[in-house]
C-alpha cells in the first residue's frame, strides 16, 4: 500500500490508530473501515483507499484541542469563523491535517474523505460519499433511524447521502447548533439530483 511518503500496511495503520483512542472509538474506526470496504465494492470505489480512510477518519477525535489546532496550522489550513467556533468539526479537519503532516499521505481523495466525513459537501467524490455513509451505518451504530439509513445505503449511495444530510441538518437544528455551509450545499446538490432523476 503506497499513499504517501512511507509504505505502511493496513495492520500498521490500525496499530497506530489503536494507540490514539479508547477501545470504543477504535472499534468504531474498524467498523467504519469494514463498512467502507463493503460500500466501495458495491458502488465501484477503490476498496483499499476506502479501508484506509475508514480506519483513519477519527484519528484525532480524542486528541486535545490545542494539538488539533496545531496540526491544522501546520497543514496550512485556515478555519472559517464558523469552523473555529464549531469544535465538533475540528476532528475531521485536524484528522485530514494529521494524515498529511504526520503520516505523509498525499492522496487528495483520502484526505478529503477524512476532512468531509462529518459535514459532507457538494461535489463529493465516490470515495468521500462512501466514507460519509460508512460512518453513519457502521455495525455498532444504534441511533434512531439507523435501520432506515442502512436500507437506503444498500439501495442507492446518492439517496443515502440525501438521507444523511437531512438527518444531520435536522439534528443540529433541533439542538440549535450551527450548521456548516458545506452541509447545506451537499444537501441541496443531493436534493436536486433526486428531483432530476424523478423527471
Amino acid at each position: 500500500m503506497f499513499f504517501g511518503a512511507d509504505v505502511m500496511t493496513m495492520k500498521d495503520y490500525e496499530e497506530l490508530i489503536g494507540k490514539r483512542m479508547k477501545s470504543a472509538r477504535f472499534k468504531h474506526s474498524k467498523n467504519v473501515a469494514k463498512e467502507a470496504v463493503r460500500l466501495a465494492k458495491k458502488y465501484g470505489a477503490d476498496a483499499e483507499k476506502a479501508e484506509l480512510a475508514g480506519i483513519l477518519h477519527d484519528a484525532t477525535k480524542e486528541t486535545p484541542e490545542d494539538e488539533q489546532m496545531e496540526l491544522i496550522a501546520r497543514a496550512g489550513i485556515v478555519l472559517t469563523p464558523l469552523e473555529r467556533s464549531s469544535h465538533k468539526l475540528w476532528h475531521a479537519i485536524s484528522g485530514a491535517a494529521f494524515v498529511q503532516v504526520e503520516l505523509g499521505i498525499t492522496d487528495e481523495d483520502i484526505i478529503n474523505s477524512i476532512r468531509y466525513h462529518t459535514t459532507g459537501r457538494a461535489g463529493m467524490s465516490l470515495l468521500e460519499k462512501v466514507i460519509f455513509i460508512a460512518d453513519f451505518t457502521s455495525a455498532e451504530r444504534d441511533y434512531e433511524g439507523v435501520d432506515r439509513m442502512r436500507k437506503v445505503a444498500d439501495k442507492s449511495l446518492d439517496e443515502a447521502i440525501l438521507e444523511g444530510m437531512s438527518f444531520t441538518i435536522a439534528d443540529l437544528a433541533e439542538r440549535k447548533l450551527t450548521i456548516a455551509p458545506d452541509t447545506f450545499m451537499g444537501y441541496n446538490e443531493a436534493a436536486m439530483l433526486k428531483l432530476t432523476k424523478k423527471k
